[in-house]
């Protein structure tokens, strides 16, 4: 076969003859017949040795889909089935015409990942002697788009939450309200910085630590650890909340391997639970109006990553309270803090007043400045 990338060439003669046999150049690569190995197989290969890094299921069943995807445009450019494209035929020049194909439907950040996941299956098989060398580096792939950070509009509002949350319930309103679990929740997410699936699979055992040094145990993307510290406000909500808990569960205490938030059946809250929960505490708050559209539960995060920029934390420190991967996600936080100082600024109405005055004679309209700064002075201020 034509090799259209000099990386994807075999230092000497052809791919059989550089992978005859199992101990051939290739490590593997052909079989006993020769054959060139099936792409199916190396994906199951690559997605079993995975398992090793403990990726949540939904993470491996996304990483085969994508591989599926791309592999079945790669064996229709083949005229073969899936199960019989061998590797080799997984080239520099087929990729390229596949992620075209896979790209025209699907959003920048999809194609992405999807090329993410073949780089790293690559690099596997490379690892692996099964291929001799990545065909990714010829594919291009799509700039991510920039995510700007979303917490919740307005200056008061994660008080007002707070102080909502912890008022007594509108029993009128809630057939069966759980006030001390709400406010825990609600707490948790704005004071910790927790994604949602980091909450649902805290333990009773991951607040540890001795008194006026607690701190949380979590469990974050990729499986890793890292610990939040607790203040001891934070820590008494909590505690309020599982001494409720015993009491409605007849003085049992929970396990340390227990969820640490139940629902009132007594098992681990899930996530539409968890979604309701928070939506609910918006409305009661009156907040409802200030959440960014979608996310609902993930700007409690973004409003907790915002303020520790606003007070002056270093992306170094919001890295390590919130558990990214890059440190240019946590300075994203920063960035957007500063530009958000503008716009406030900008949008102060003294500013809008200045603006008119300055503005040419045609811009400003009539009554110059005054009219201007009238209308400013009767408009909504900042939500």
């Amino acid at each position: 076969m034509e090799f259209d990338d000099p990386r994807m060439r075999p230092a000497s003669g052809s791919v059989t003859a550089a992978t005859d046999g199992p101990g051939g150049a290739g490590g593997g690569a052909a079989g006993p017949d020769g054959a060139s190995r099936a792409l199916p197989a190396c994906v199951e290969e690559f997605l079993r040795a995975r398992q090793a890094r403990k990726h949540a299921p939904n993470t491996l069943a996304a990483y085969r889909r994508d591989l599926d995807a791309l592999g079945a445009l790669v064996a229709a450019q083949a005229g073969l089935e899936p199960r019989e494209l061998p590797i080799d035929l997984v080239t520099g020049r087929a990729l390229r015409q596949a992620f075209a194909v896979y790209a025209e439907p699907r959003s920048a950040a999809s194609v992405g990942r999807a090329w993410s996941v073949w780089n790293q299956f690559f690099s596997f098989l490379v690892a692996d002697a099964v291929v001799p060398g990545n065909p990714m580096g010829t594919v291009d792939r799509p700039r991510p788009p920039h995510r700007f950070p979303k917490p919740l509009r307005g200056t008061d509002t994660p008080e007002r939450l707070l102080a909502s949350s912890a008022a007594p319930p509108d029993r009128t309103r809630r057939r069966r309200p759980w006030p001390e679990r709400d406010f825990a929740v609600v707490a948790l997410l704005l004071c910790a910085g927790l994604r949602s699936s980091e909450l649902l699979e805290l333990t009773v055992g991951c607040l540890d630590g001795r008194e006026g040094e607690r701190y949380l145990k979590v469990r974050g993307k990729g499986g890793k650890e890292r610990s939040i510290p607790v203040e001891p406000e934070l820590d008494a909500v909590v505690a309020e909340y599982l001494a409720s808990r015993r009491a409605r569960s007849a003085g049992r205490s929970p396990g340390r391997a227990d969820p640490l938030f139940i629902g009132h059946d007594g098992a681990a809250m899930g996530r539409g639970a968890l979604q309701y929960l928070v939506g609910r505490a918006y409305q009661e708050a009156g907040v409802a109006g200030r959440v960014p559209q979608g996310a609902l539960v993930h700007a409690l995060r973004h409003t907790f990553a915002t303020r520790l920029a606003e007070d002056g934390a270093s992306a170094v420190e919001i890295m390590r309270l919130l558990g990214h991967a890059s440190l240019t996600t946590s300075q994203n936080y920063i960035d957007a803090t500063a530009r958000e100082q503008r716009a406030a600024v900008r949008a102060n109405r003294t500013h809008q007043a200045l603006r008119a005055l300055l503005a040419p004679p045609d811009a400003a309209g009539e009554g110059k400045g005054t009219g201007a700064a009238g209308e400013a002075d009767e408009a909504p201020g900042p939500d």
